[in-house]
């Protein structure tokens, strides 16, 4: 399951481009990934697995 901490809805990129989130009987993905571990804390702060290479909208 899914930690607390993923919320749906759009979030901003560093690069300014926007992602959307969603939440569905427990699966979530962003754009048409899958998020698969989240909550992983590294030394920029905490990130999240996803199944594939999300790419910016040209």
């Amino acid at each position: 399951m899914i930690g607390p901490k993923v919320k749906p809805g759009m979030v901003k990129t560093l690069e300014g481009n926007s992602l959307t989130v969603t939440s569905i009987n427990c699966v979530v993905k962003v754009d048409k990934a899958n998020l698969t571990k989240t909550d992983i804390l590294a030394d920029n702060g905490l990130i999240h697995i996803i199944d594939t290479v999300v790419m910016p909208k040209k």
